[in-house]
């Protein structure tokens, strides 16, 4: 009796020892978003998506070289501003963070992936599509969404195919994102044989726009592109309407392709005249496109805007390349992403040589008395 005692006793300590071995490891997974500032809202859907996928994980019992592992996320706000997203880089690289998801503007994204590059940290970016992201070649960068080049050709080639526009106008924000994609739109639209009857430039604060639209006016174009961001999109509408411009289209990318432009238009009828395009398919297209929202409702109510699905799998997309690596370590588990074939929420996610997903979608939205629609 006392013999089994005794084994009982070291089994229960084996027993222990082998809870103590597979202790939780804590893994940081960063974030970086506008959680301020007048683009804060998409920056609040996009943290959403990555914290719904690290809750997620939490939950799955993860074991990663032998250790179970707490995946933990870091959330930085970069106010939508270049200096702003490199110190926000910078502090979690020295934080020490196995990855990245995110930035959301590509005028932050840019200077920070080579930060990322520089400290050896991975990032992946479900928002940020101007197509110079990709071009250093870092073997840390990748964009799980389609990029301007088939954003603004898709819009211009709807505006000539499909809607027989002949003069465009076009404005954009100076951003990184605005200027990339509103040049897009521009060398596409000619190519196509529409004419360039005006170009004019605002700022990603402004929303005053009655002096430029009453000169794009003056050029009577059958349609403008706003290269921008919905709290510009929303006060053009507004006074494009107050001016009379009631017949001329509106085309823009992702940045403007939103729930809450409708809500930022404030009533302008001249919602009804948007075209805009987003990378990948619709929510009603994705694999898991419409159970996913359902949960995203369900968690976070009235805060979806477009991104959060792909925040969303990227995060999974990292944790993905670390379980095959059986490596939290990003110098072990980078190499991964590359080979990845992610069977996500959005798509199968595979990549390019330089980073870029492999056969991006992309979708074409109207607005539907004052509802975001799918067109394609």
């Amino acid at each position: 009796m006392q013999m089994k005692l005794k084994l009982t006793a070291l089994a229960a300590l084996a027993m222990v020892a082998g809870v103590a071995s597979a202790q939780d490891a804590v893994v940081k997974i960063g974030h970086v978003a506008p959680m301020s500032g007048s683009q804060a809202h998409y920056g609040k859907d996009n943290e959403n998506g990555a914290r719904m996928a690290v809750e997620e994980l939490n939950t799955q019992n993860i074991v990663i070289g032998g250790k179970k592992i707490k995946f933990e996320l870091v959330a930085e706000d970069d106010a939508a501003d270049p200096k702003q997203g490199t110190a926000a880089a910078q502090k979690l690289c020295d934080s020490k963070v196995a990855g990245v998801v995110g930035h959301l503007n590509s005028g932050t994204t840019i200077p920070a992936s080579k930060v990322y590059n520089d400290c050896g940290v991975p990032m992946v970016t479900g928002a940020a599509t101007n197509p110079n992201l990709t071009k250093p070649g870092y073997k840390t960068t990748y964009r799980i969404i389609a990029n301007d080049n088939a954003l603004g050709a898709g819009l211009a080639f709807y505006a000539a195919d499909a809607l027989k526009l002949k003069k465009v106008a076009i404005i954009d924000d100076r951003t990184a994102y605005g200027q990339g994609v509103a040049d897009v739109f521009k060398k596409t639209a000619q190519a196509k044989g529409m004419t360039v009857v005006d170009e004019q430039f605002t700022t990603d604060k402004a929303t005053d726009f009655m002096a430029i639209l009453t000169a794009v006016k003056s050029k009577a174009p059958d349609a403008i592109f706003f290269g921008g961001m919905d709290p510009q999109g929303g006060p053009m509408l507004r006074q494009m309407e107050q001016l009379g411009m009631s017949n001329v289209k509106f085309f823009g990318g992702d940045g403007i392709c939103t729930a809450e432009l409708a809500k930022l238009a404030a009533g302008a009828k001249t919602i009804g005249n948007v075209v805009c395009a987003e990378g990948g398919a619709s929510l009603a297209k994705m694999p898991g496109g419409e159970a996913w929202k359902k949960r995203y409702d369900a968690k976070y109510p009235n805060q979806f805007q477009v991104y959060s699905p792909y925040t969303y799998d990227a995060t999974y997309l990292l944790v993905d390349a670390m379980k095959r690596a059986n490596s939290t370590d990003p110098k072990v588990y980078t190499p991964e992403l590359i080979k990845s074939n992610f069977k996500g929420v959005t798509t199968t996610i595979g990549f390019e040589p330089n980073g870029e997903l492999k056969n991006p979608a992309i979708t074409l939205y109207v607005y539907k008395d004052g509802k975001k629609s799918a067109l394609n």
